[in-house]
């Protein structure tokens, strides 16, 4: 199987978790549709190609930074209640809040992702598009930058581990691969994390995002979290691990 892996750095990013807003809280990693999205913006791909990923990091610590929030709920401006006072073409004046909230980030992070298009055709357009994008590319928020420090076209193959192999990094492991005898799922946190979306009309003239969501645990890279003497893993061929989903 003929894949890329991207070793990418971020000096400070939010993954955010859609159900956060108050604290923009982030994932430790970034999801599935995130990498996707970055890699069709690279690409200039206008609809989506079918592809399967693997990812893992780490990164230093985190901090909290703070940002300008906004409320607007189309209510009637109101002297007091309000700090900014909209006039719009209706005649009305509504009113917008404004204050400040925190945002969760994570620092110096590091990545190795691996992505494998369903038609390996796409591989050189894919790789070449990441090595020099026509634009700068991001992973997380628009101002999140993604440093590329390498990016290398691989072929990942099965492989029986002939003894406890430790993992080095951070990484997602899908529950659908998890074997009985690994212990994962012990130490790792689960997530339920979007993938791809498809266009769904609730009514007239409206349309939402319906997610398909993969179900993983982020499994932490310690001396408790070891690949057993005899498993079936993947691999890259520079011994990278693989969980592809």
């Amino acid at each position: 199987m003929k894949g890329i892996r991207i070793e990418a750095y971020q000096n400070l990013v939010n993954y955010r978790k859609p159900t956060s807003f108050q604290l923009k809280e982030t994932y430790p990693l970034p999801p599935y549709s995130t990498v996707i999205g970055m890699v069709h913006a690279a690409c200039g791909f206008t609809s989506y190609v079918p592809m399967k990923l693997s990812i893992q990091g780490r990164y230093h610590s985190k901090v909290n930074d703070l940002w300008t929030r906004y409320e607007f709920a189309g209510a009637a401006f109101e002297e007091g209640r309000h700090q900014i006072k909209i006039d719009a073409l209706d005649g009305k004046s509504y009113g917008i809040i404004k204050g400040i909230s925190t945002t969760e980030l994570l620092v110096d992070v590091e990545l190795v992702l691996h992505v494998v298009p369903d038609d390996e055709s796409h591989i050189p357009k894919i790789a070449e598009s990441l090595r020099s994008p026509s634009e700068y590319l991001s992973l997380g928020r628009r101002e999140d930058l993604l440093q590329i420090r390498s990016v290398k076209e691989v072929e990942i193959s099965e492989e029986i581990t002939t003894k406890e192999k430790h993992l080095e990094y951070d990484i997602y492991v899908p529950k659908e691969l998890l074997d009985e005898t690994e212990d994962f799922k012990k130490f790792g946190t689960s997530y339920r994390l979007n993938k791809t979306y498809e266009i769904v009309s609730i009514g007239r003239n409206r349309n939402i995002r319906k997610w398909e969501k993969v179900l993983v645990y982020h499994v932490p890279a310690s001396v408790t979290n070891v690949l057993y003497q005899d498993s079936e893993i993947m691999v890259d061929e520079d011994g990278f691990l693989v969980y592809l989903v």
